[in-house]
């Protein structure tokens, strides 16, 4: 029965284990629903909010030297989204913890490190205390930090890091841009278009040439045309040259070979690249043209709709102040009573825990009870005392008839001595009585 009872309690604990973590899922479940309602609320962009807070957290710790911190546990460095994003709750809630108490001793209040068996409901509330202690508000329950992730984690570690920065001195400054040396940007083309361009390069630059020769020769022309209608001495001097009209022939079929290129036309060709995009850039100035009214229209109503949104939206905020203070209100007397619920419910899985023991120590004092009832009430007892005390009558009965064997045996012996005295006497006493009766 006892390890019936021990069984019982050990189910009994079982299930109620078994309760508390439905209970931690449906309300893990529901503040995510919660949550979710709120960033929709917020706007689009307030579910990405916790990914733009973990990355200030972690610069900031980079500023506080965290590393330290991880050191003694043999742990790795954060990531840019740890908090962020669920991995693993119970290693992230152990990391908080301990990031935590790091960074309210780092802020100047002295914080002893949690350990691992601790309740996690009595960590967080201290750390919550901490926190307000800092005249930083905490508008959420307490239970959002156990899963060790999420918005609320990253606001908190926030929070500390910049109280502990705050306490060492440290003040952010403008950032100081190095002057960089413009890179000259590499092309990387195909060797046939490379070939291709050097070439047409090449080829430009020997017209280029020629053109300054030509231009320059009919500059020349020009000049000694002038030259000539004024001065006629000088106009010889100028129309002689030294050079032999044979080399310069030579020189001429020689160098023309290589003046004479065949480009074929390609796609890739730079100049058809050219004309596409100008053709291109004629469609979109034509497709803007049309558009542009379209947009400009659209701009203008959705301006006066955000208008709209804000004026109604300051009026909503106006109207509904006073309520909004008396949820804030709400919410934090609510947080507190949570937390006193938490507090409370650690002290009553305590008592459970001994009221269980107390049971099952009940449980075998009963066995015990009905164990000697059980005896007290049986009749075998009686029986083999019965069976005893006849058996040491029998004894008694045959000592007797011993005793009275010996007794006789005793007295026979005893007799027997007696009768060979008394003859011993007498056969003495005999010649004692002839000596004294002979004459001398």
């Amino acid at each position: 029965m006892a390890e019936e009872a021990a069984g019982g309690g050990r189910g009994k604990r079982g299930a109620e284990g078994g309760d508390r973590d439905r209970d931690r899922d449906r309300d893990r479940d529901r503040d995510r629903v919660r949550d979710e309602e709120g960033a929709s609320e917020r706007g689009p962009g307030a579910a990405y909010h916790m990914f733009v807070l973990m990355e200030e957290l972690l610069d900031k710790l980079k500023l506080l030297s965290y590393e330290e911190a991880l050191r003694p546990h043999n742990m790795r460095p954060l990531s840019r989204h740890y908090f962020a994003l669920p991995t693993n709750p119970g290693e992230q809630f152990f990391m908080f913890c301990m990031l935590a108490a790091w960074l309210i001793t780092k802020a100047g209040h002295p914080f002893q490190q949690p350990q691992e068996y601790d309740d996690p409901n009595a960590i967080i509330s201290n750390i919550l205390s901490q926190l307000r202690s800092f005249g930083r508000p905490v508008d959420f329950p307490p239970s959002k930090l156990k899963a060790g992730c999420g918005e609320q984690v990253c606001y908190v570690l926030d929070c500390l890091a910049e109280e502990a920065l705050k306490y060492t001195g440290f003040s952010w400054k403008r950032p100081v841009y190095p002057t960089e040396e413009l890179e000259e940007e590499e092309i990387t083309e195909d060797d046939a278009e490379l070939i291709l361009n050097k070439l047409e390069e090449d080829v430009v630059e020997e017209e280029s040439d020629n053109e300054e020769d030509f231009i320059d020769l009919n500059v020349l022309k020009g000049q000694t045309y002038r030259s000539d209608m004024n001065d006629t001495p000088k106009h010889e001097e100028i129309l002689q040259s030294t050079t032999d009209a044979v080399e310069w022939n030579l020189e001429v079929e020689r160098v023309l070979p290589q003046l004479k290129v065949t480009v074929r036309t390609d796609n890739k060709d730079w100049r058809i690249h050219v004309d596409q995009m100008h053709q291109h850039k004629d469609g979109i100035d034509s497709s803007l043209k049309e558009t542009r009214g379209y947009l400009d229209k659209l701009h203008n109503e959705i301006s006066k709709t955000l208008e709209k949104i804000n004026s109604r939206e300051k009026y909503i905020n106006n109207q509904l102040e006073h309520l909004i203070q008396e949820y804030r209100s709400a919410q934090a007397l609510l947080s507190e009573a949570k937390e006193k619920y938490q507090e409370g419910s650690g002290g009553v899985t305590e008592r459970t825990k001994v009221l269980s023991e107390i049971t099952e120590a009940l449980e075998r004092v009963k066995q015990e009870t009905e164990e000697k009832g059980s005896s007290m009430t049986d009749g075998a007892p009686l029986v083999k005392i019965k069976q005893a005390l006849t058996k040491l009558k029998q004894e008694t009965i045959h000592m007797d008839i011993q005793i009275g064997v010996v007794e006789h045996t005793l007295l026979q012996s005893k007799l027997k001595e007696k009768s060979n005295m008394a003859r011993d006497m007498h056969a003495a006493m005999i010649p004692e009585a002839t000596m004294l009766a002979m004459p001398f």
